[in-house]
């Protein structure tokens, strides 16, 4: 073989590896580079031994693959599995991590937070993905002399990758960029390169343009992770909400013990509650394996804190954590990364673990005129079907006042100045529909559980994301030894709000979260108690500003009625009945689908406007100046729950847009609820519906606008 035919063929080797390498080394998010840089290096330097060895022998050229595989094999076992050898020979155990790796470790490391352990029984299997692709286009490369065919594998490697983290941004263009390169250099000194240069490029193109479209809106790309969770076990589990009363009349019995450097005003969370079915409070599903390092997911500084935890009491699958653990070691335990619920799969009476957080550090002027954050997960939850007097209520305490923290705040010093905590024997119990009336509407008396379940029940009806906490709070003194020491007369429920910027702040309407005598407050909490002080009298709360140069009749006058009414004067003149019959419905959807298109607060106004005109097409009177909650009744007399549900959950969608103070982007939860509109309305009869298809008022804006 000539010499320059040599270059080529190497030339070409190595680009064939480099594809596979590459897409492996963009498993980098999920497992860490350095737990991938070894096994991988490792793999494409026997590989192209391989592949030289039947360069140089040719009789070996049949065997080559099979040598490249058991070259590979042992390369990923000595370079990621060392501790399984007894001087550097493979063993039994070697065999079977490494089985166990290829068949179940990439749903082990979808069930895991990221970065993941570095675990082999956990990456391995990207190693042998990447030894598949090189042998494979190898293979490819060397019998059918179809380059750009040859780098397939590796991109199926890369596409994997894609499919657990996305790169986005200018990495994902830099991603596409690469892989350009890599198909150039397999094509250096083909008679065809000139021909082929484009194809090239225009690949390296497209893969830069699609990996840039994962994330169009700087919105998390689609990860495999979102349909993974290990799933609990399916015995039934007592709810910590419903032991309040129980641990509060029986206050003796320890439940866990802790030593560390906390502060005297910590609250230890159990586990959060953010679904409500109108007769049970639920906790979430999405529970994962924990990886080397949860990192912290909030814009303020935070300091990093670390306690010492022993389970001394009955707590079923729970574990006392915080709302944003780092690490947990001792103990195999599983974490709700959304909400920071920390179970472990084998409930016991004991268990010793150690837990690392995140601390925010949170000054009461980052709070004071702070909005809300609706897009942190469970804020929003359904209320099933709320009792007309408990939504009048929620009205009345907050008139007027539109999603904030001083709002949030408001409806705190409500509940503390209006109701009172019961003590003694005689403790009410239940969080229901049922026991949340009598409680707000008659005996005004209940527990941290009525409180707290109340709070959020309200803060809910008026746009405010939060969530109902079940933990314990810290005992006043350490014991001689140093350990705090907490019992059953230390549990408590809470509420939590979405803060922006700031994540998940607890507030305390019952009073009990903090004890009596343990001290000033400090950290998150000083900042909350701060803020208490400086919040104004009820008469003189105010909503926050809108920015500059926005309102809500201006993004609700967006335009498109107007060009509604052009696209209908250019349908022509086809007849009278041809335009009320066809050219209505088709300028209504047109108008839609401009709506549809709009994002931000502007897509939120336009779901409303959407709602509000499906709604007018159907006969119920709107006028300009109704809101989606003055709707909500005069569209109940359609008889469709699907229709009312869905305003209400418009009508939170819009206050969270227009009142947070941060502007969120909702559109996406303003539009399903749309949907739900025109699902109950789908429902009224054919002729109803034929009439609201081709009732031309919907045209115009309401009156008075």
């Amino acid at each position: 073989m000539e010499r320059d035919d040599v270059v080529t063929a190497r030339s070409g080797d190595v680009a064939v590896l480099a594809a596979a390498a590459f897409g492996g080394l963009l498993f980098a998010p999920v497992f860490g580079l350095l737990s991938l840089l070894a096994p991988i290096s490792a793999v494409v330097l026997v590989t192209y031994g391989a592949t030289e060895l039947g360069r140089r022998v040719p009789g070996l050229v049949p065997w080559r693959p099979v040598i490249a595989v058991v070259a590979g094999l042992l390369a990923v076992i000595e370079t990621a599995l060392p501790g399984t050898t007894v001087a550097g020979i493979p063993t039994g155990e070697s065999l079977a991590v490494l089985t166990e790796g290829a068949v179940h470790g990439w749903q082990l490391a979808l069930q895991s937070t990221w970065p993941a352990r570095p675990d082999p029984r956990l990456f391995v299997f990207v190693p042998l993905a990447v030894l598949v692709a090189a042998v494979l286009g190898i293979e490819l490369l060397h019998r059918l002399r179809r380059p750009l065919l040859a780098l397939v594998p590796g991109l199926l490697v890369l596409v994997l990758s894609q499919a657990y983290a996305a790169v986005t941004g200018f990495a994902a263009v830099a991603t596409g960029l690469g892989y350009a390169a890599i198909a150039g250099l397999s094509l250096v000194g083909s008679s065809r390169l000139l021909k082929m240069i484009a194809p090239a490029v225009a690949l390296g193109i497209v893969g830069a343009l699609a990996l840039t479209a994962a994330d169009p809106l700087a919105r998390p790309a689609y990860s495999l992770k979102d349909d993974e969770s290990v799933p609990l076990t399916r015995d039934p589990v007592m709810n910590p909400l419903s032991e309040v009363a129980y641990r509060s009349k029986n206050p003796s019995p320890q439940v866990f013990r802790y030593t560390g450097d906390t502060p005297a005003t910590r609250r230890w969370p159990l586990v959060v509650l953010d679904g409500f079915d109108g007769s049970n409070w639920l906790p979430g599903e999405g529970f994962r394996r924990i990886g080397a390092e949860i990192a912290p997911d909030v814009e303020v500084p935070v300091t990093r804190r670390q306690a010492a935890i022993e389970v001394t009491g009955p707590l079923g699958p729970w574990l006392p954590g915080q709302a944003s653990p780092a690490s947990v070691t001792g103990i195999d335990a599983l974490v709700d990364e959304a909400r920071g619920t920390l179970v472990t799969g084998r409930p016991s009476t004991a268990a010793r673990y150690t837990l690392t957080w995140w601390e925010p550090e949170v000054g009461a002027d980052a709070l004071i005129g702070a909005g809300m954050d609706p897009r942190l997960p469970g804020g929003l939850g359904g209320l099933a079907t709320v009792p007309p007097p408990i939504d009048e209520l929620a009205d009345r305490v907050l008139p007027d006042l539109r999603p904030s923290f001083q709002a949030a705040v408001a409806l705190e010093r409500f509940l503390a100045d209006n109701y009172r905590l019961a003590t003694g024997d005689d403790l009410p119990t239940g969080h229901g529909w049922p026991q949340l009336r009598r409680f707000l509407l008659d005996d005004k008396r209940g527990t941290s559980e009525q409180f707290a379940a109340a709070y959020v029940v309200l803060a809910r009806l008026k746009g405010i994301p939060a969530r109902l906490v079940v933990g314990y709070r810290a005992p006043e003194r350490a014991e001689a030894d140093g350990a705090h020491v907490v019992r059953n007369a230390d549990i408590v429920a809470w509420p939590e709000v979405a803060v922006d910027k700031v994540g998940w702040v607890p507030l305390d309407p019952s009073g009990t979260a903090k004890q009596s005598g343990s001290g000033s407050a400090n950290g998150i909490a000083a900042a909350v108690a701060e803020v208490r002080t400086q919040l104004p009298p009820e008469r003189k709360l105010e909503n926050p500003r809108l920015p500059p140069g926005e309102s809500v009749e201006d993004d609700a006058s967006d335009g498109s009625d107007w060009a509604a009414i052009a696209v209908v004067a250019g349908i022509g003149l086809g007849g009278l009945l041809a335009l009320w019959g066809a050219g209505v419905p088709a300028v209504t959807g047109f108008r839609a689908w401009r709506r549809r298109r709009r994002q931000g607060r502007a897509g939120v106004i336009a779901a409303w406007a959407e709602a509000r005109d499906r709604v007018r097409a159907h006969g119920v009177p709107v006028t300009a100046g109704m809101t989606v909650r003055d709707l909500v009744p005069a569209a109940g007399v359609f008889g469709q729950k699907s229709t009312v549900d869905g305003l209400n959950a418009l009508a939170r969608s819009v206050d969270a847009a227009l009142w947070s103070g941060t502007a969120p982007d909702v559109s996406d939860e303003a539009w399903a609820s749309v949907r739900k509109v025109r699902k109950g309305l789908r429902r009224r009869p054919w002729r109803a519906r034929l009439r609201a298809a081709v009732n031309a008022r919907v045209l115009f804006p309401p009156r008075g606008a």
